[in-house]
């Protein structure tokens, strides 16, 4: 690949402006738009840079609220987790040539794992979970969820914040229409059996000590 051209420097954003996650030199897209390989070759992309239909999504930093449900739920995940799934985080999934996404956590067949591999495929994956953040609220809620779906990713779950404690919304599959189907709102405990048996007191707040 040819190398990649830039866009001029701009502004940084104003000290505390949570809205603004602009960088700067970032590369102009080739004609037709970034692929999933690209996020290999591409020198100096931010951490846990994403690709949806083709264009480079970049997060913004991570609060502290994310944090704590993420490793509470791939601690409770792992801890239950059989012999034949293993649980990985903050790693991306290969929908497509055009999306590349990278769910908080995921359940993967344990077969699959590799240490070598940047990403992973979509029959691979058990379960994706995605925790909601401000500013990647349509993208958690919407985009990311119909992608997973059409992917054949069969269990979905996305973590609300209300109040201090998080809400776990969990999803199952429907094959019949390729969409995902509600299977329970979760509040103070989440219990369920699929993909496998988990039990998860969300308002544990221990592990960010």
């Amino acid at each position: 690949m040819g190398a990649a051209m830039t866009v001029a420097p701009t502004n940084p954003p104003a000290s505390g402006d949570d809205s603004a996650c602009a960088e700067t030199a970032w590369p102009f897209p080739p004609e037709g738009g970034w692929t999933a390989e690209h996020l290999d070759q591409l020198p100096d992309l931010p951490r846990h840079t994403e690709l949806l239909d083709g264009s480079l999504v970049f997060m913004c930093p991570q609060r502290g609220f994310h944090m704590r449900v993420i490793r509470l739920l791939e601690f409770r995940l792992m801890a239950t987790c059989p012999g034949h799934l293993t649980v990985i985080r903050e790693m991306t999934v290969t929908l497509g040539k055009r999306d590349r996404p990278e769910p908080d956590l995921m359940v993967i067949s344990a077969e699959a794992f590799d240490d070598e591999l940047t990403s992973y495929q979509p029959e691979d994956v058990h379960l994706a979970v995605e925790v909601v953040s401000p500013e990647s609220d349509v993208r958690d809620r919407e985009v990311k969820p119909r992608k997973y779906a059409a992917a054949g990713i069969r269990y979905f779950w996305r973590v609300e914040r209300e109040g201090a404690d998080p809400v776990v919304h969990t999803f199952e599959l429907d094959d019949a229409i390729g969409a995902y189907a509600p299977t329970g709102i979760h509040r103070g405990k989440l219990e369920t059996e699929l993909p496998y048996p988990i039990e998860v007191d969300l308002t544990d707040r221990r592990l960010h000590r």
